[in-house]
């Protein structure tokens, strides 16, 4: 496939297949745990943007039901409706995140799963370093990024009549590029998925300088 807008094919796939992503992938149940964690590391009424937040299940539903303060970006349109429709109580952005704006400063945690890896390769450090800087000193950050390097798309992505792009750098690359942005990596994980999987990463912004 000649992919000449790889974020346009990201939205375009996101809008066709945005409730058929949340059945194939379990959006009601998936993360418990792992949204349990990060319940526990933040402190009472946080803010939290939610970086590729979807239809606003379960990440934003989650931590909004806790009483934190959550703002959700995503680049499809059809998912950002349905997650205001889903978790009214959340703010819900319909944007690209390399280009998003926030305040220095002003989340206690940035969530970002299985966003980056929809991202091209050469805009995953910048983006990086801006969530960094949108970090309280002491805040977290929260992402799945790919594991083994790979681009690649996919024609008919779940069967939802519509292509599908990706864009992974290793592990190793992505480790390094979230220190490099001035994060500490607290904890790396891989989560598997069907053949292949994700590195999950705990990254820190320090809470003084280094």
């Amino acid at each position: 496939m000649d992919i000449k807008d790889p974020k346009d094919v990201v939205r375009r796939g996101y809008d066709a297949v945005s409730r058929r992503y949340d059945d194939a992938y379990g959006g009601d149940t998936k993360y418990e745990a792992l949204l349990g964690d990060l319940r526990r590391r933040i402190p009472a009424g946080s803010a939290v943007l939610d970086v590729g937040c979807g239809s606003g299940v379960p990440v934003a539903r989650s931590l909004a039901a806790a009483g934190h303060r959550v703002t959700g970006l995503d680049i499809s349109g059809v998912q950002i409706r349905r997650a205001r429709e889903r978790v009214p109580q959340a703010e819900f952005i319909h944007g690209d995140a390399t280009s998003a704006a926030f305040e220095p400063a002003s989340f206690d945690a940035v969530v970002c799963l299985y966003a980056l890896i929809h991202i091209p390769l050469a805009e995953q450090p910048p983006l990086l370093r801006r969530i960094a800087g949108w970090l309280r000193p002491g805040g977290w950050f929260l992402a799945t990024t790919g594991h083994r390097a790979w681009t690649g798309s996919e024609d008919n992505w779940l069967g939802g009549g519509a292509p599908m792009w990706w864009s992974h750098a290793d592990a190793a690359t992505n480790r390094a590029w979230i220190t490099q942005a001035g994060l500490m990596v607290e904890r790396e994980e891989f989560v598997p998925e069907g053949d292949g999987g994700h590195a999950l990463f705990w990254a820190r912004r320090p809470a003084q300088p280094v």
